[in-house]
C-alpha cells in the first residue's frame, strides 16, 4: 500500500527509522511525506535523499500565508524542478476555519502554487478546510489534477471534484464511529480514491486518540474493503495503481 499523505518529521517521531521500517513490515512503502512550510520542506528533501522508499511533495500551506514570499515560491521551484523524488506541489489550499480574516491572502498563495504547478505539469495535494466553493473556483483556472487531502465532504463535492480530475485522500476519518463520510465513500468508485494517514493527526481505529503513523494505513484500507464488500488486497491494487498512475512511480 502507499500512504500518500503523511508528516513523517522528528518534530513528532523521535525514531524515524523505526517509523519507516513499521511502516515497510505492514507492506505500507513507499511513503509520500508532505512538507508545507520551510522548515518541513527543508527537512522533506532531506529525508528523501536518506530514505529510498519516500517521495515528497512539498508546498507552502495556508497557514503559512503570513511568512510566505514571491522568493519562497521561486525556491520551491527550483526544489520540484531539480528533484525527481519531489512528486508534486503540495499540500497547498484554503482554510477558513478560523475565520475569513486573511482569504484574500490565502487565495492569492494558493493560486500562485496553483499556477506553478501547471506551469510544471505536476500533481497538487490541496488543503480545503470550510472553503469548498473557492476551492473549486480557483482549481477550475488552472489546468491541475491531483489530490484532494483528507476529504470529508458531501457526494455532490465529491463528484464535482473528480469531474475535474482529482482523486480523494482518504484516512482515518473515515474508520470513526460517527462519520458520514462512509455514506460518501459507497458512492465513490475506488478508481477515484488513494489512502492516507495525515500523520501523526487522526490515527485510525482502533488507534484513535494515539500517534498515528503510516503503518496504520491498513486500518483504512480494511474498513474501505468491509465498504466495498471486497478483499483488502483488491483496495491495495486499484488504490496504489492511482498513486502510480497520478504521480508517473516507476
Amino acid at each position: 500500500m502507499i500512504d500518500t499523505h503523511t508528516h513523517v518529521s522528528k518534530e513528532y517521531y523521535e525514531d524515524i527509522d523505526g517509523v519507516i521500517s513499521r511502516a515497510k513490515a505492514a507492506k505500507v512503502s513507499p511513503l509520500i511525506i508532505s512538507g508545507c512550510d520551510k522548515s518541513g520542506i527543508k527537512e522533506a528533501v532531506e529525508f528523501i535523499e536518506k530514505y529510498d522508499n519516500l517521495y515528497a511533495t512539498i508546498g507552502y500551506h495556508p497557514d503559512e500565508v503570513e511568512v510566505t514570499s514571491d522568493k519562497d515560491i521561486n525556491e520551491l521551484e527550483k526544489l520540484v524542478t531539480a528533484n525527481p523524488k519531489i512528486i508534486g506541489i503540495g499540500e497547498i489550499g484554503l482554510d477558513y476555519y478560523y475565520g475569513k480574516d486573511d482569504r484574500d491572502k490565502q487565495l492569492l498563495l494558493f493560486e500562485k502554487q496553483l499556477a506553478l504547478a501547471s506551469r510544471l505539469d505536476v500533481p497538487v495535494v490541496i488543503h480545503s478546510r470550510d472553503a469548498v466553493l473557492d476551492t473549486i473556483e480557483l482549481l477550475k483556472k488552472y489546468n491541475v489534477c491531483g489530490i484532494m487531502h483528507c476529504f470529508s465532504g458531501s457526494l455532490e463535492t465529491a463528484r464535482e471534484y473528480i469531474s475535474m480530475g482529482f482523486l480523494l485522500g482518504i484516512g482515518g476519518v473515515l474508520t470513526f464511529k460517527n462519520s458520514k463520510l462512509k455514506e460518501v465513500i459507497k458512492e465513490i468508485p475506488l478508481e477515484s480514491i488513494v489512502l492516507e494517514t495525515d500523520a501523526p493527526y487522526l490515527a485510525p481505529e482502533p488507534y484513535r486518540g494515539k500517534t498515528n503513523e503510516p503503518s496504520y494505513v491498513v486500518e483504512t484500507a480494511k474498513f474501505l474493503a468491509k465498504i466495498k464488500e471486497i478483499s483488502v488486497e483488491e483496495v491495495d491494487k486499484i488504490t496504489t495503481n492511482n498513486v502510480i498512475k497520478l504521480f508517473d512511480l516507476k
